[in-house]
């Protein structure tokens, strides 16, 4: 899937683009599907992950399957990062 950072609305020197795309490529990531349907008929999806790193980031973004267009990214909150834990722990 081809990601697209152009004029993206989060800093992307704090997140550095490689580490959004590592994220989309952790074997482990939790993707979460929207809970309703917007308006604009746009549907974003949620992505929980780690960079090689093991940074933990969560994403908004919005893809059509072949593209995929990062909305948001910021750094796992607590809570989320323990939810990730449980979530690998369980497959392992």
């Amino acid at each position: 899937m081809d990601l697209d950072f152009t004029d993206t609305p989060f800093d992307t020197k704090a997140i550095k683009p490689h580490e959004i795309e590592e994220v989309f490529e952790d074997p482990f990531s939790i993707r979460l599907l929207p809970d309703n349907e917007r308006s604009d008929g746009e549907a974003r999806f949620y992505l929980i992950g780690k960079s090689i790193a093991n940074r933990g980031l969560f994403l908004s973004f919005w893809s059509d399957g072949k593209k995929a267009r990062v909305i948001s990214a910021r750094e796992l909150a607590s809570d989320e990062e323990s939810y990730y834990e449980r979530k690998l722990a369980e497959l392992k």
